[in-house]
């Protein structure tokens, strides 16, 4: 029986200190001493996805996320929305996860921190989920604000509110995963 759960955390921005990476990076600050997380820095370096290379052998790329996520045991998504959907890289990510076994079954949730909107990245992420066999965690699914006020120099949430919740969200995931393990 492991002595920490592993929690892959995927951000669905390229950009450098995105809303997203803060959410995330602030997720790595409140996880407690049983929770290992690892943030995900791969996604500009996944080729775009052809049904064709995906097969042995896999890009390089596609290989260390499958990778990734296989060693987790659980994932935590936070991405953006675009043109009110995924944005294009993100669900580029999400297309080479399609042919690999490694998310069915995973204990996987997100946080929106679209301030008023990401119902359409919500509502697509929720359909590619369901289609690789990921299990929503859906009390872990939460939405929340980034106040950049509230946001100190290293890119971390100082709310105590917004890390309590981001710490619920972690007890939710482990505690899934847990459950799983048992079973």
């Amino acid at each position: 029986m492991p002595t920490h759960r592993v929690i892959l955390l995927l951000s669905g921005s390229l950009r450098s200190g995105s809303s997203n990476e803060t959410v995330l990076r602030t997720v790595q600050a409140v996880a407690s001493a049983g929770v290992r997380t690892v943030l995900y820095g791969g996604l500009a370096a996944l080729p775009h996805f052809n049904p064709d290379d995906d097969a042995e052998p896999l890009p390089e790329p596609v290989v260390a996320l499958r990778a990734a996520i296989d060693e987790a045991d659980a994932v935590l998504v936070c991405t953006p929305e675009y043109a009110g959907t995924l944005p294009g890289a993100f669900k580029n990510l999400l297309d080479w996860t399609v042919g690999g076994t490694e998310i069915c079954d995973k204990p996987t949730a997100w946080v929106n921190a679209a301030p008023g909107r990401g119902q359409g990245a919500e509502a697509t992420l929720r359909t590619v989920l369901r289609y690789t066999g990921a299990d929503i965690v859906e009390p872990a699914c939460v939405r929340m604000t980034v106040d950049r006020n509230a946001v100190d120099a290293d890119g971390i949430i100082t709310d105590p509110g917004a890390r309590e919740q981001l710490g619920r969200v972690l007890g939710l995931l482990t505690g899934r995963a847990a459950e799983i393990e048992r079973d």
